[in-house]
This record gives structure tokens, C-alpha cells and sequence, in this order.
């Protein structure tokens, strides 16, 4: 280029040199001008040059794909000018670029892989453009380069997330709506707002596999699964761009691979809802449902309506309402004639039913108060662990969330699944409690035979299910909804597909015996401990019975089952070398977490515990010194229980020594709390646990406890990128998630447990038919 100008200054200058060698000495003068308008009109043309349509770079760099040979390249190009040197220049920056994209990002090694034997023609041609606008650096090409993932920093402690922008990829379609006034002047380019893509493209998600060693590895689920967005012309179809991902990280990819991933591609995701959501049983069954629960609370409206209405006659029956209404009114009302149909539909109030749940109940001498706080407290603590836990799906730096647990400060979040132990302790203590203060029932067993024992049994049975088991039933619907949606909308791969494992085994969880099977294959997880309850349960109340026959086999069946789960949990333990390492707990969760064998420990402590405080009625006389002493050193123990786990890598002798001794001693602290309340007897603290509020919060716990997961599960699921945890961050999301629980509670529970829980109490109270003969 430089030879070039250099031989027009001096096809000029060499003539007026002559011209001044022949007397014309202005020639000198004007020399040096003419020569500084050639050199601007040089630089005017090359920049001009430079914002010229690149078409013909285009055609150029076509013939070299072609193979087209040197030879007729210089046949085309007889002449170089300055023009040609300055394309050979932006040409050498355009192959610079070319390269560290190849090697950086996915999306631009996806359209350099691409030809039309690995995709159909439409798919290549458009591919190929994004390339050729990436590579001009249009608005609408650096939109897509920036919406699609690419490597990201943060790998080795867990960075999988390279999801790159979703909304970026919409405004590719649309523009950007926001307004900027023209009055400021702006170094952006303002095609960045409004141009558009000249084809339709979408936002997908690949997810694959990687095997590399730079990264810390939890074993706790789906860690190794990169997820990289791309926003890709909407041509291409997904096996397609499954192939490409194969090309690409066993090409380029892999030749600038450090971290040595060799990922293998999985699956592609165009997130979108598939059309088969709306055919589910589980869609149809929750909708019916809901349905149903409307038509019964405005029946129950309209019934409790009718009571503040005039008596029936020719001119007071449906008086005041429209025509429509009153003849609706009078078909509806002839139906609630039926007492019984009105005594069920009367379950329904939402009124009552709302009444019930805010209202505050002066205790009585029956009443041990200090099982509201236990409950709420507890619940409310599983909820904090279950944020940690799914939030561990969704972080980048899931060493750091993990190490945090550790921490002494997160030692009570940490240990939280021990306060599942906190509910099979209270719930064994009130099931035996219960049973054996209520002589009626206790004279009722020991007269009757077998048969009617086996009703009884039955009975019982059924109004424990009833209670139960209708909300279980809609949680469960509504996980296999939830799932089902996230499932093929979240950019996030599910791990935990609760739509099809619920799709297979949904009879394990209506039995309440999904806990005797693989915590992997469980549908809806976290409800194994409302299983382990329903079998201890059952148990119990066949103890139970056989206690009022025959005291001494129920006491040596009692006995003998607490060493019985003393011997399995050692002997699981020590064969599996059980530690308090996640990974471990995890690794075992089948056979010690989950598993109603070692669970059931301290729901018998709780059954022996109460049947001493009935039956031998044990009471020690001490001095208010000396109680108190007591309570602090039970909650001094229940705090140790807790922090017991602060160091996890004990020998798994010692391991399994404190966590069999430990929940003994745990579920006996808890039993003297419980206890202490049912006398009257307390501290300061344990007064703050019979706090009225609490009345409130431990009916809703139920609620609580089946919800938290789902809710927490779906927001998680919604979010379009992955975050940094940190601890203020975890303190807003713990406060956010637990008002959305509890708003979700609150519902449900008015809908589903309460209505039912009135239909059981209905049942209790209707008087039994006496025998004729």
C-alpha cells in the first residue's frame, strides 16, 4: 500500500523537478501541496473503502471454502491497488477474530462446523450468516454471540452455568422496549435496540456431561452437567444441533480444553411446554379437584346463607333474589335439604375453616402448649435446610454453599434433617399418651374379641388416613404438574423428575410405603418421613392393643424393638462405613436416612417415655432450682445433639456411636420438654414456645412441611440464571421463601386438610346405631 503511494508522489514530483531544472522554479513550491492532496485523497478512499458493503469479502472468502486455486485468484485480481492491501489487512483481523471465537464461543463453533451434511440447508445458509454478522459486528449478530454461554470463570468450584442471556435472545425478535431520547449523544450502537434477526430464532439449552478432574466433586447428584444456552436460528432442529455439539467439543473445543472436560452432549431442550402437559392424569385429577373444593365451600356458602334467610312459604322462599339466582337458589336448596348432605357440605366453610386456623385457644389442663413451638420451630428449620438444598442445583459455586454448612454459624441449618427426629419423638409420646388416658377406648379393646378389635383397628386406621392423606394426595398431584412444567421449560437440568417418577410409582406414596424402596426412585422424596409415620403408626397402635391384653408381650415387643434398631443402625453403619460427610449420608440415604428400621428410634423413646409418665405415673419431686437446672441442661443436650455433627470425619465406628446414642439422648430431651409442659412446669425459653402465635404456626405445619419443597423447588426452577451464594443473599431468599410458603399454606390447608379434618371429627361424633334384634 505504502509502494504503492510512493509511486504516485513520484510520478508527480519527477515532472516538476524537470520543470524546475528548466527555469520553472515555483515548481519547488507547489511540489510539496500537490503531494499532500494525493496522500488525503489516498486515506479518504481507504476509509471509505472501510464502511463499504462486504460483499465482496463475502465472495472472496466463499471461493477460498470452494477450494478455489491460487492461480485464478491472481487471474481475477490482475492489478493490487490500495484497496486490495487494506481488504488484505481488515481480512487478516477478520481471521484473528475468527479464531478466538472458534476457540471461545460455542455458537460461532456451531456455525463453523456446520455444512450441509450435518444439517439441512436452510439450518447451514442461516448459521452461515450469523457467522458473516458476528464477524461485521451487526447489532443483531453481537445480540446472538452475547446470548448464547460461553466458558465461563468459577469452574473448579462448580461452574456448570454457561447459560449466557435468554432475554438477550428475545430481543433478536423484537425489539428492546425501552425509549431513549435522541438528545444525548451515545457511544452505543443503537441497532442493539431496535434491529431484528432477518430469520426467527430461539433460545435452547445443551446439557453434557463432563469427566474432568479440575473440579470438586461432592457426589451429591447432578454436578457434572454443563449447561450451555445458545440462541439458534429456529431452522435448526435439535438432533441437528445435538450433532454439531458433538463436532464442536471433540474439535476446537476440545483442542482448548485445559480443564480436560471431554463432555459428551446428553440432551437438548428447546424449553418449551410440550403439548402433553395438558393430557396428564395428574393435570386432570388436580383440576377436578380444585373444582370440586370450589362447588363444596360455595355450596357451604350458600347453606349458611340460607340460615340467615326467612322461613320457607309462597312469598319467602328465594325472596330478594333475581330470577336466575332464585331458581338456582331453590334447586340448590332442595338438595341441602338432606341433613347429612349439609352436615359434609358444612366441612367446606370457608369462613369456619378460616376461623379455625387464625384462632387463638385459651390451653387447658389437657393441652401440653410447648408442642406448637416444637412443631413450628422445627418446620420452619427444615424449611431453611430445604433452601439450602435445592439451591445446590442452581449455584455456581456449590463448594462454597457446601463448606458453609459446615461452618459452626450453619451448623443448626446443617443438621436440620435431625429435627425430623423432633416429630417421630412428639408423635410417638401423644400416639401412646393419647391412647392410654382414654379408658373408654382402653375397656372398649380389652372386652372386645377379635373381630371387633380389627374394626376398631380399622377405624382408626381410616380417620388417620382421612386427616392425612387428601392434601398428601394434591401436593403430590401438584409436584407431578410442577415437575412436569419445569421439566421442559427451566434451563436448569432436573435431576429429581418427580413427573415421571410419581408417573410409576404413585401407589408406593397412596400405601405410604415409598420409604421401603430407593430414595432415588422415590416420588415426592421428603415425604418418606410421613410414611416412616404412618408405619410407626400402625405399629404402634397394634402394640398398643396387644398392651391391653397382654401388658408384658407389648412391654417385651417394646424393648425388644428399641434394641433391635439400636443392633441394625450399628451393624448398616459399621458395614458401610456410615460418616457425617454429605456425600456419605447421601451415598446411605436408602439404608440409614430414609430407611424405618433406624427411624423408628426415637419414636419408641417417645412411646416409653409416655408410658411411664401414665402408667407408673413417675414424679419427681424437685425443687424450682432444681427444675430449671433440668430444663437448661435438656436444652443444653438438644443443642449439642445439634452441633454434634460440626466435625464429620470420625472413624465410622465413632460416627455411628453418635449418631445411634445421640438421637437416644435428643429424643430424651425433647420427651422431658414435653413432659415439663404437660405438668405446667417451664423456663423462660420454653414459655416462648407456648407463645399463642405458635398455635397458629403448628396448625399450618403440615401444610408447611409438604409445601416447602415443592415451592421452593419451582421458583428455583424458573429463575434464568444461576447465582453466587452468599450469606445475605441466603438470609433474603430464607425470608422470602418462608412468606411464600406460608401464603401457600394457608390455602392449601383451608382447601384440602381442613374440610377433612372436620369430616373426621364429624365422623367421630355421629352416634353409632344401636343393634336390634
Amino acid at each position: 500500500m505504502f509502494k504503492t503511494r510512493r509511486r504516485a508522489q513520484q510520478f508527480l514530483v519527477e515532472p516538476l523537478g524537470a520543470m524546475n531544472r528548466r527555469g520553472y522554479g515555483y515548481g519547488r513550491a507547489i511540489a510539496p501541496l500537490l503531494s499532500l492532496l494525493l496522500w488525503h485523497l489516498c486515506n479518504c478512499n481507504c476509509r471509505a473503502e472501510l464502511n463499504d458493503s462486504t460483499l465482496r469479502l463475502h465472495q472472496y472468502r466463499h471461493h477460498m471454502l470452494n477450494d478455489t486455486s491460487v492461480w485464478s485468484l491472481a487471474q481475477s485480481v490482475p492489478l493490487r491497488t490500495d484497496k486490495d492491501s487494506l481488504e488484505d489487512v481488515n481480512e487478516a483481523g477478520r481471521h484473528g477474530a475468527h479464531l478466538t471465537l472458534t476457540r471461545s464461543s460455542v455458537i460461532y463453533g456451531l456455525t463453523e462446523v456446520a455444512n450441509t451434511s450435518n444439517v439441512n440447508a436452510v439450518c447451514n445458509a442461516q448459521l452461515k450468516h450469523v457467522q458473516r454478522g458476528i464477524l461485521n459486528k451487526q447489532p443483531w449478530a453481537m445480540k446472538v454471540l452475547d446470548a448464547s454461554g460461553s466458558k465461563s470463570s468459577g469452574f473448579i468450584f462448580g461452574q456448570n452455568y454457561w447459560l449466557g442471556s435468554r432475554e438477550v435472545c428475545r430481543s433478536v425478535q423484537r425489539p428492546v422496549g425501552i425509549t431513549l431520547s435522541r438528545n444525548y449523544e451515545r457511544v452505543m450502537h443503537y441497532g442493539l435496540i431496535t434491529q431484528q434477526a432477518p430469520f426467527d430464532m430461539d433460545f435452547r439449552v445443551v446439557y453434557l456431561r463432563h469427566s474432568s478432574p479440575w473440579q470438586v466433586e461432592i457426589k451429591v447428584m447432578s454436578e457434572q452437567i454443563l449447561h450451555i444456552g445458545l440462541c439458534l436460528p429456529s431452522s435448526c432442529q435439535s438432533s441437528e444441533i445435538k450433532g454439531l455439539t458433538s463436532d464442536y467439543v471433540t474439535g476446537s473445543f476440545a483442542v482448548n480444553d485445559i480443564f480436560e472436560m471431554q463432555p459428551e452432549v446428553l440432551y437438548i431442550k428447546d424449553l418449551k411446554l410440550r403439548e402433553t402437559f395438558y393430557d396428564r392424569l395428574s393435570f386432570k385429577l388436580v383440576v377436578a379437584s380444585v373444582l370440586a373444593t370450589c362447588a363444596f365451600m360455595l355450596c357451604a356458602q350458600q347453606l349458611r346463607v340460607g340460615k340467615q334467610l326467612p322461613p320457607e312459604g309462597p312469598e319467602g322462599e328465594g325472596a330478594g333474589l333475581p330470577p336466575v339466582e332464585s331458581e338456582l337458589w331453590r334447586a340448590l336448596h332442595s338438595m341441602l335439604k338432606w341433613h347429612p348432605l349439609q352436615d359434609f357440605v358444612s366441612c367446606y366453610d370457608a369462613s369456619s375453616n378460616w376461623q379455625k386456623i387464625f384462632a387463638r385457644r385459651e390451653s387447658n389442663s389437657r393441652d401440653i402448649p410447648l408442642l406448637n413451638g416444637l412443631r413450628s420451630v422445627c418446620a420452619i428449620f427444615i424449611l431453611i435446610f430445604h433452601v439450602f438444598w435445592y439451591m445446590y442445583f442452581t449455584v455456581a459455586n456449590k463448594t462454597v454453599l457446601i463448606s458453609y454448612a459446615e461452618q459452626v454459624f450453619f451448623q443448626y441449618v446443617s443438621s436440620a434433617p435431625l429435627l425430623v427426629d423432633v416429630f417421630f419423638t412428639i408423635s410417638g409420646f401423644l400416639q401412646t399418651y393419647n391412647f392410654l388416658r382414654n379408658s373408654k377406648q382402653m375397656d372398649a379393646v380389652r372386652q372386645n374379641g377379635l373381630l371387633a378389635n380389627a374394626k376398631l383397628y380399622g377405624k382408626l386406621l381410616f380417620h388417620r388416613y382421612l386427616r392425612l392423606g387428601p392434601l398428601y394426595l394434591i401436593v403430590m398431584g401438584s409436584v407431578d404438574l410442577a415437575f412436569a412444567y419445569i421439566g421442559d421449560t427451566s434451563v436448569y437440568h432436573i435431576n429429581e423428575r418427580f413427573d415421571e417418577l410419581c408417573t410409576q410409582h404413585w401407589w408406593r406414596n397412596l400405601l405410604f410405603i415409598q420409604n421401603l424402596f430407593d430414595h432415588r426412585e422415590m416420588c415426592l422424596n421428603w415425604s418418606w418421613s410421613l410414611a416412616c409415620d404412618m408405619q410407626f403408626f400402625v405399629l404402634a397402635n397394634a402394640i398398643l392393643f396387644l398392651y391391653a391384653k397382654r401388658p408384658k408381650f407389648a412391654q417385651f415387643a417394646t424393648v425388644g424393638g428399641l434394641l433391635a434398631t439400636i443392633i441394625w443402625s450399628y451393624g448398616i453403619g459399621i458395614s458401610h462405613k456410615f460418616e457425617f460427610s454429605f456425600d456419605s449420608v447421601y451415598a446411605t440415604g436408602s439404608l440409614i436416612y430414609i430407611s424405618p428400621f433406624v427411624r423408628v428410634l426415637p419414636y419408641i423413646v417417645g412411646s416409653m417415655v409416655a408410658w411411664c409418665l401414665v402408667e407408673r405415673r413417675l414424679q419427681c419431686e424437685l425443687s424450682d432450682l432444681q427444675d430449671r437446672g433440668l430444663w437448661h441442661f435438656c436444652l443444653l443436650a438438644f443443642i449439642i445433639c445439634i452441633y454434634s455433627t460440626v466435625k464429620r470425619d470420625f472413624g465410622h465406628l465413632i460416627t455411628i456411636s453418635l449418631f445411634v446414642l445421640g438421637r437416644v439422648i435428643f429424643s430424651l430431651s425433647v420427651c422431658w420438654m414435653i413432659a415439663g409442659s404437660a405438668r405446667g412446669r417451664g423456663v423462660w425459653w420454653s414459655r416462648l414456645l407456648e407463645a399463642p402465635v405458635f398455635q397458629h404456626v403448628n396448625r399450618l405445619s403440615y401444610a408447611i412441611y409438604l409445601l416447602n419443597p415443592l415451592v421452593i423447588a419451582l421458583v428455583y426452577g424458573l429463575t434464568n440464571a444461576s447465582t453466587h451464594v452468599d450469606p445475605f443473599m441466603l438470609f433474603v431468599v430464607i425470608c422470602g421463601f418462608t412468606m411464600i410458603v406460608y401464603l401457600a399454606s394457608v390455602v392449601y390447608s383451608m382447601a384440602f386438610e381442613v374440610p377433612y379434618s372436620n369430616l373426621s371429627s364429624l365422623l367421630l361424633r355421629r352416634p353409632c346405631k344401636p343393634k336390634t334384634t
